[in-house]
């Protein structure tokens, strides 16, 4: 939570009582003109300060040379001089006792080299004055509150903050991008409440505004343009808490180089490029955006109507093709089209021509008006049976469409019953007067069906995000010292990773059983251990550098007795032998098992979000099937459930055709001592553990194969 001078600082930059335009200019192609000018324009309701030491006025307004010159207390301070000049004007500011700063700036760590040094000097700066700084390279801020009326943007675009209330808050990183979110959230009557262009964010970060507006009550809906995280784990914890009580729309630009960097294991090639921010959105409940537009469609659902209670929607409709192509696309984002109530059919023959049909979706025909409208609507809003609706209208010569919105409008404030209602106005004739009495009552209007139905889609997974239970983190019994002894011996020596007989010792240590297995050295020794374990047995090639030991034919299977044990010792010895390695690869023998299912449980260390954990049906098809889930650790208890049961495997897991399921609750547990272990042990780059088999209950449950690598060295 934000202390009560952060939340001062952060005040003083979006509910500022007075404002400073440091390098506001007379020249109209001049950014300093541009914000000075949309400021004014835009109605600020505090007091505004040029500052320029070469003008008198601009705007009108009377210049000041320095900010130690205004007569003022000042609260903001917007800057826009060259960039060498920057340091002086923010030590000015905080010399006069200016809160807060936007430095709209470019010229600092995006471009690297000295820039990288003068931003830090920048923030050093800001630090010792305690003031607060949104940017470098930034395009400004905005609060559209009508007691603030702030826009210290350069943006063409004036905000507007819609019909209704304004609900929305907006962090963009990229300053280019915000023109065009100012502008298009303008048209599609978007409410934004705050906006921040956060540049570099040298200073005040996502995090931190998403702290900010975590309990203002003008903030709503939080919509996010990102580049990159900054701090992750921060970002999890806030994001976590926020999408308890509101929504978290966002869109990451960019991508991870973990996939590239880790794909010599598993795990790493099964990651891909982006795999890290999906799971890390999806632990924390934020809605992930392919791109702004898809997020402003979510948007206008999630920011004007109220959350449905399910997955049920009714469609409503003067056109047979619109509610097929809304019903298809509803139906294939998740959602529902139930049969209504038998009432509720017997009500609507009663509204509807003989050509009508009642069933959903309810195709009222193309000579629906409003009256018509209106009695369908109010029967399908009481049925007990619908959760929300889509209402489309094609607008025929002969109708009138804002006769139609008006009923729309007067039948759902008349059910009052806060299910969401979307509507998809086609067509051209008198649309334009309808669309603007939809969206003024804060009834969101979609030109095509199948985007509608993307806008409750989005509602429908916020439902499902703020009723799924809160997992909690469990700390198993283990010996975490033993486990540090293992890698740092190994780390000592010099090893990359850990051979399978070191890797049993670690997973041994946190809990993780293994098959039973020893170093052999020669065929008497490889048949005496199948003597004392029970044929059949295994033998492999045991070291670091033989990562798919069946790629490497460094393993023999399925050896049944003594004669295929000393004959597949001797193979194996030769085949080693002749890969010319400079010290001799050992063989270990290992109980083989059988039954059970096999699955892959991994992990791996991601250079932005940290270790990332991995879970999948196993074996020799694991990269190929490529049936896999991620969770960024640590896991909970639900998130460890949540990943057995996310992969479309699991109906193997939990039994078909007569097969009793496996051991699901061993499965859970081994995730939660695996994400236990790579928290707590920092030497570990990633982990394989591939397979793992899993048996029904009662029965072992044992790791078979496992990779252990190491981090490298600083």
């Amino acid at each position: 939570m934000l202390t009560d001078d952060e939340r001062a600082g952060l005040d003083a930059i979006f509910r500022p009582r007075s404002i400073a335009v440091i390098g506001a200019s007379r020249d109209r192609t001049a950014i300093g003109h541009e914000i000075l000018h949309n400021l004014i324009e835009y109605g600020f309701t505090g007091s505004i300060f040029p500052v320029n030491p070469k003008a008198s006025t601009v705007h009108s307004l009377k210049c000041y040379p320095d900010p130690g010159s205004v007569p003022d207390p000042l609260d903001l301070a917007v800057i826009v001089v060259p960039r060498d000049v920057v340091p002086a004007a923010v030590d000015a500011c905080g010399r006069a006792g200016v809160k807060g700063v936007v430095v709209i700036t470019a010229g600092f760590k995006e471009v690297g080299g000295d820039g990288v040094r003068r931003e830090a000097e920048l923030l050093a700066l800001v630090r010792r004055h305690r003031m607060r700084m949104i940017g470098p390279n930034c395009m400004g801020v905005v609060n559209t509150h009508p007691d603030i009326r702030m826009n210290a943007t350069f943006a063409k675009a004036m905000p507007s903050s819609g019909a209704l209330p304004a609900r929305i808050g907006f962090i963009s990183q990229s300053g280019a991008l915000g023109e065009a979110i100012l502008a298009d959230a303008r048209e599609l009557s978007l409410g934004i409440s705050m906006f921040a262009s956060t540049g570099n964010k040298a200073d005040i970060s996502g995090n931190d505004l998403l702290e900010y507006w975590e309990d203002d009550p003008t903030v709503a809906l939080i919509l996010m343009y990102i580049e990159s995280f900054g701090n992750p784990t921060k970002f999890t914890r806030i994001a976590r808490r926020i999408t308890r009580r509101k929504p978290i729309l966002l869109v990451k630009a960019g991508r991870s180089p973990s996939g590239a960097r880790a794909a010599s294991t598993h795990t790493g090639s099964m990651a891909g490029l982006d795999v890290a921010v999906d799971s890390l959105l999806e632990q924390c409940g934020v809605i992930r955006s392919s791109s702004i537009e898809e997020m402003f469609v979510q948007a206008r659902t999630l920011g004007k109507q109220p959350v449905p209670a399910g997955s049920r929607v009714c469609v409503v409709s003067n056109a047979g093709g619109p509610a097929i192509l809304a019903a298809d696309a509803l139906e294939s984002l998740g959602l529902e089209l139930p049969a209504l109530s038998p009432a509720s059919l017997e009500a609507l023959r009663g509204v509807l021509p003989v050509e009508g049909t009642p069933a959903n979706p309810i195709d009222l025909i193309a000579s629906a008006g409003p009256d018509r409208y209106a009695g369908a609507l109010r029967i399908a809003l009481g049925d007990p049976s619908m959760d929300a609706f889509l209402v489309i209208f094609v607008s025929p010569i002969m109708i009138d469409a804002h006769a139609v919105a008006r009923s729309i409008v007067d039948a759902v404030k008349e059910a009052g019953n806060g299910k969401p209602v979307v509507t998809c106005f086609m067509g051209k004739v008198g649309w334009q007067e309808g669309i603007r009495e939809l969206e003024g009552h804060g009834i969101p209007v979609y030109r095509f069906p199948e985007v509608a139905a993307a806008g409750l889609a989005a509602a429908a997974r916020y439902r499902e995000i703020v009723s799924r239970p809160e997992g909690r983190t469990v700390e198993l019994p283990v010996d975490a010292a033993r486990a540090g002894a293992i890698l740092k011996r190994a780390a000592n020596a010099g090893s990359a990773g850990l051979g399978f007989l070191e890797s049993a010792e670690l997973l041994s240590a946190y809990g993780i059983p293994t098959a039973p297995a020893r170093p052999v050295g020669s065929p008497a020794e490889a048949i005496a251990f199948g003597l004392e374990v029970g044929y059949p047995i295994v033998l492999k090639g045991d070291a670091p550098q033989i990562s798919h030991k069946t790629e490497h034919k460094a393993l023999r299977l399925d050896l049944r007795n003594g004669d295929e044990a000393g004959a597949a010792f001797r193979d194996l010895r030769a085949t080693l032998d002749a890969r010319g390695d400079a010290q001799e690869i050992p063989i270990v023998a290992q109980k083989m098992i059988r039954g059970g299912k096999e699955v892959i449980l991994g992990t791996f260390q991601d250079p932005q979000f940290g270790p990332v954990g991995m879970f999948g049906m196993g074996g020799i098809y694991v990269e190929v099937l490529k049936d896999v889930v991620f969770r960024v650790l640590p896991i909970t208890d639900r998130e460890a459930a949540g990943m057995v049961r996310g992969i479309r495997g699991y109906p193997l897991l939990a039994g078909v055709r007569g097969e009793p399921p496996v051991d699901i609750a061993t499965l859970e547990e081994m995730l939660l001592r695996l994400s236990q272990m790579m928290t707590g042990q920092t030497l570990i780059e990633s982990i394989d553990i591939n397979p793992f088999i899993v048996s029904v209950p009662g029965q072992p449950s044992l790791a078979v194969d496992a990779r252990v690598r190491l981090r490298p060295r600083e």
